[in-house]
């Protein structure tokens, strides 16, 4: 959607609330005040930068001394304009601005603060700490006490005490800092800053031991890993045929309807559920009960499906904890911890895994479980998996290789799981990838570089099957008209989204781009208790109609269904494939 209203309009109404707010710390005899501005690592026109003059012109005069804090990117062209802004320090993410730091440091006027976030705040890895030192001592000799060191961005990204968790494999723990770790961390470095390094000896002798120890850990490098990297070629991201091939051969096996139905994969994680997981993780319940008991939930997805008549089915996913880590706990090169919460939005937290080595799969992960699903039901049933690029960008990632390295491996290990659905007999395999877009780069110019190695990740996933395998995507929650040719360059055969919040105006896309393929427009938002009603989701298909050919839409929620309850569920999916009967009947 279309946002027409100029933001900037509203700085001339914030600023004098921000003044009170400034005087308001300055009678509480408060120094200094940290004011954060991640908006000076994107790309700014010329009429927000001088937004940024004059707003700190105007809060110049304040009694309280302001730091002004950027993260998560370079400076680059707002460099020269962060420098001149009348402030009294600045800080600056080195984990990703290390290059600028000497050139802020020649540019900044010699009575500013330089803050320099010389740890990691958005991962877990411990510094290198000599390696920090090597270019923080020459700059503390030339700004003396106006060099402040600092996390490079807040510490909320990070899980909070490594000292809880005493199950992490110990090699692996050796290697970890949390954020109370990382307060450490500054402590050894302001003491060999202040007091030499002397001073501090044992701690850089133990941190040195660390970093060499993952260095060189045989867990951490697997040989026939990277050569398996080595070995992907162009032919590794293509399918056999073409889209159009594909299609004609799929519609013979698969028999599908017009406005065909589905689901996004998974079906209420019930109380019963919870329950077994947690009796099996805790020893109270075997695997035989536990497999049992899942078994059981999937027969209830099933059964409730084709009572429900969709044309499409799921197993529900009721044996997934979640949607990263479950793929996680099956794959080499990933550990876990207990208490590794962080805020992921509002009130909502996670525990992301930890990427620590290169990545393998010894052996299938979901097949069975998939089979049996199968195996209650001659309809199709949809094999559901997590893509490579939303493991990555939902996973604490190794920071000791390029990103797409790790894609890439994560990609293959994903391949070989869909290459064992399909032979055992799976014709309708879904790779989600949630999290695409999520991991843009704040900077535009950035954007064609990431979109290349996350597309061809997927790719790389996807593309090993024969024409008659359907393969789905999903992706959810996210304004994705700016980079739909990506999106067609997936080449998934059918892509399902989020369209239901915007009344299918997310679909603006397709009045000027040509999606190639099939596309289920989500039409209910599953965050929501409100029960859609045939008559609304007839509504929003007809709308879907106007920019995409009928033939190619399918009629699906716009999400998962994990976090509702069946009460909520039957009657949202009958009135859905109700209203796919009514499509089908208009014609």
């Amino acid at each position: 959607m279309k946002d027409d209203s100029n933001r900037l309009a509203l700085l001339p109404l914030l600023l004098p609330a921000y003044g009170a707010l400034l005087d308001a710390f300055a009678a509480q005899g408060v120094d200094w005040v940290q004011i954060d501005e991640p908006a000076l690592v994107t790309e700014l026109d010329p009429a927000w930068q001088k937004a940024f003059v004059d707003a700190y012109a105007a809060l110049e005069t304040r009694r309280v001394k302001l730091l002004l804090t950027t993260y998560f990117g370079q400076l680059k062209d707002n460099l020269d304009l962060a420098c001149r802004l009348p402030v009294d320090g600045l800080h600056v993410d080195a984990i990703n601005a290390r290059d600028e730091i000497d050139v802020i440091e020649s540019r900044l006027p010699e009575t500013s603060v330089l803050s320099v976030g010389v740890i990691d705040g958005r991962n877990i890895w411990k510094t290198d700490l000599g390696a920090a030192l090597g270019w923080l001592e020459p700059l503390h000799r030339s700004r003396g006490d106006r060099l402040w060191i600092a996390p490079s961005c807040s510490l909320l990204h990070t899980p909070v005490d490594l000292d809880s968790e005493d199950r992490l494999d110990a090699d692996i723990r050796s290697w970890l800092a949390f954020a109370l770790q990382k307060i450490d961390e500054l402590t050894v470095l302001a003491g060999a800053l202040n007091e030499g390094r002397a001073s501090v000896a044992d701690a850089l002798a133990d941190n040195a031991a660390a970093i060499e120890s993952r260095r060189v850990s045989p867990r951490v490098h697997n040989p026939s890993v990277k050569a398996a990297i080595a070995r992907i070629d162009a032919k590794t991201a293509e399918r056999a045929s073409a889209y159009p091939q594909r299609e004609r051969k799929q519609a013979v096996i698969l028999k599908l309807p017009a406005y065909p139905t589905t689901t996004i994969g998974s079906f209420p994680q019930t109380p019963e559920i919870r329950r077994a997981r947690s009796q099996y993780k805790s020893g109270e319940l075997g695997r035989a009960g536990y497999e049992s008991a899942m078994q059981r939930e999937i027969a209830r997805a099933v059964q409730e499906q084709e009572a429900l008549g969709l044309d499409v089915l799921v197993h529900g996913e009721a044996e997934r904890n979640d949607m990263v880590e479950y793929f996680g706990e099956q794959l080499d090169g990933y550990a876990f911890s207990q208490f590794g919460w962080v805020q992921s939005y509002g009130s909502r937290c996670v525990k992301p895994p930890i990427l620590f080595g290169d990545i393998s799969r010894p052996k299938a992960m979901t097949v069975e479980w998939t089979r049996y699903a199968q195996s209650l039901t001659t309809k199709p049933m949809k094999g559901m998996l997590t893509g490579p690029v939303t493991i990555l960008n939902w996973s604490f990632v190794r920071d000791d290789q390029p990103r797409p390295v790790s894609c890439r491996q994560l990609a293959l290990a994903i391949r070989e799981e869909v290459l064992d659905l399909e032979r055992a007999g799976v014709k309708v395999i879904q790779i989600d990838e949630a999290a695409l877009r999520e991991g843009l780069p704040l900077r535009k110019s950035l954007w064609d570089e990431y979109l290349q190695w996350a597309v061809e990740s997927f790719r790389i996933a996807a593309n090993g099957v024969q024409d008659e395998t359907q393969i789905h995507t999903h992706m959810c929650y996210s304004e994705f008209n700016d980079i739909i040719a990506s999106i067609a360059d997936m080449d998934a055969d059918v892509i399902t989204i989020e369209t239901s919040r915007s009344e299918m105006e997310l679909l603006d896309a397709f009045d000027d781009f040509e999606y190639p393929n099939q596309i289920g427009p989500g039409v209910y938002d599953i965050h929501s208790p409100n029960i859609p009603t045939q008559e609304h989701i007839v509504s929003l298909m007809r709308k879907a109609a106007e920019r995409i050919p009928r033939e190619r839409l399918w009629v699906n929620p716009d999400c998962g269904l994990k976090t509702r309850a069946w009460e909520e569920v039957i009657p949202a999916l009958r009135n859905m494939v109700a209203a796919a009967h009514a499509l089908r009947r208009e014609g």
